[in-house]
């Protein structure tokens, strides 16, 4: 371990001695945790991200006066769609994407460095249970969707395969996430296909450019965006490990879209089948104002500009089909090649500019007492995922439906978006439209027939519970064999003990 003189020196040269101003008063305990965590800030890098700190926050806010001008849609050929495709185009990317999984090509990565503090707990968000019939977390129904879909590639090709599983955690979450995977027995994934990395950390900086003390004996630190993917996989060799198992793409999400399809084979083959090196899904924007970055051009270059950068005269524009000139809304789910991360963390990843987050940021005063602030006070600089957008030589888009693929968690209960309720519902409104279409109908507790709608209310409960395993159905499919015909009361649970009790003996 460095010393203090060391890392005293370092700090000098970065102008941040500051952070040593308690040494005295610290026991070798908190000293030697101080030291660990200084020694591996370079002391070059600390000042500069203090610096652009600083600077950027400093700058007005808004977007760029001339942003309009230079906006463009992305054009036709870059986009696919689920819904404007026809039924032997979607067969075609299905068929390919599960050539691939079968072959063992695609890999999943999840991003999960961030805690469910705005769910009012303490633990990842992937721990999270919103409230479904089974109990399940949102970590469980994402690996148990790794598994059907490595059943499903399996039998349409006649072999077994694996979906290996990356998870990039932050210092909150490597801990818990690794613990609660052990704890469940990795929901029965082989535990050498599930990687768990860590992002790194970087210090919260006040105003006028100084890394914040949390407390005497610890520095203000937070993840460094999900952007931070790109170090984390040159930190950790996750990309060497990939090469290893054959992986040549990799679908890259986030933890809190309840109806995440984890290896999509309809996206991986749009993809695949049209040579892009990097892609992303998005849904249509449900309203202009709704509060979702923009996949687009700016410049002719792809890239994803925040809601809040476009203006609402530019966000109300419409196309000649009638719908949002700039609809195509952002949700965190991509597509990269192997060689595209490998070209992105050799090559471009120092070219990414970090945003700004304005936080209240809780720290020591000059006394040494603690102040959790009431106001924001502090800067914490994060990169994006998304932001390498620009340095695609292929570049896509694949639009799916809402409904079916995103619905995200990310405020408390009673708020009435993003909501454990709201993600409930989503799901269990999805399954209800799924059981429907395989043939099922429902009564409730009086006897009395349930409304067969197509479409459930958007902002209600379906008319019947109606939860289906992913062990079951990955989208869907199959499960005409179970429910075809058949009668159920509210609620119905069908899980794999379920399944097997529907199903007609083999004659």
């Amino acid at each position: 371990m460095a010393s203090e003189r060391e890392v005293r020196a370092g700090l000098q040269r970065a102008g941040q001695e500051h952070l040593l101003r308690f040494w005295a008063e610290l026991a070798p305990g908190p000293r030697a945790a101080l030291l660990a965590e200084l020694a591996p800030l370079e002391p070059e890098a600390l000042r500069e991200h203090c610096r652009r700190a600083a600077a950027a926050c400093a700058l007005p806010p808004g977007p760029p006066p001339d942003l309009a001008a230079r906006l463009q849609p992305l054009p036709p050929e870059r986009l696919g769609s689920v819904s404007r495709s026809d039924p032997e185009t979607r067969r075609r990317w299905e068929e390919e994407g599960f050539r691939q999984i079968a072959l063992n090509k695609v890999a999943v990565l999840l991003l999960a460095g961030g805690q469910g503090t705005r769910l009012g707990v303490a633990y990842p968000k992937g721990m999270y249970r919103v409230g479904l019939p089974s109990g399940k977390t949102l970590y469980q129904l994402q690996a148990e969707r790794i598994r059907r879909v490595e059943q499903l590639a399996g039998e349409r090709r006649g072999t077994r395969c694996t979906v290996p599983w990356y998870i990039m955690t932050s210092e909150f979450t490597l801990g818990p996430t690794a613990e609660f995977f052990k704890e469940h027995d990795f929901f029965h994934l082989d535990p050498a296909n599930v990687v768990m990395f860590e992002q790194r950390m970087l210090p919260a900086v006040t105003f006028d450019g100084k890394a914040i003390l949390e407390r005497k004996d610890k520095v203000a630190m937070a993840p460094d965006g999900n952007g931070g993917l790109y170090c984390a996989l040159a930190d950790h060799h996750i990309l060497e490990d990939m090469e290893r198992r054959g992986v040549e793409f990799v679908h890259v999400y986030c933890v809190d879209n309840i109806l995440v399809r984890l290896a999509d084979p309809a996206f991986i083959g749009f993809c695949v089948l049209r040579g892009a090196d990097c892609g992303a899904k998005v849904v249509e924007k449900a309203y202009p104002e709704e509060p979702v970055g923009v996949v687009c051009q700016v410049d002719g270059v792809p890239q994803v500009v925040e809601y809040s950068e476009i203006s609402p005269e530019t966000a109300r524009l419409r196309a000649s089909d009638g719908g949002l000139l700039y609809g195509a809304g952002n949700i965190c789910n991509h597509f990269f090649t192997r060689g595209f991360l490998q070209m992105v963390t050799r090559e471009c990843e120092p070219l990414l500019k970090p945003h700004v987050a304005v936080k209240k940021v809780p720290h020591v005063d000059e006394e040494g007492n603690l102040v959790k602030p009431l106001k924001p006070n502090g800067i914490k600089m994060e990169k994006f995922v998304f932001d390498v957008f620009q340095f695609a030589k292929n570049f896509v888009a694949f639009e799916v439906l809402r409904e079916e693929e995103f619905s995200p968690l990310k405020n408390a209960d009673p708020a009435d978006r993003d909501s454990p309720c709201t993600t409930r519902r989503a799901l269990l409104a999805q399954h209800y439209r799924w059981a429907l279409q395989a043939g099922a109908r429902f009564r409730d507790a009086h006897g009395a027939w349930l409304p067969e709608l197509p479409s459930p209310p958007l902002h209600g409960d379906p008319p019947a519970v109606c939860e289906i395993s992913p062990l079951v159905s990955y989208a869907g499919e199959g499960l005409e064999v179970y429910l075809q015909g058949k009668e159920f009361q509210s609620p119905l649970i069908l899980d794999e003990d379920q399944a097997r009790v529907l199903q007609p003996p083999e004659s």
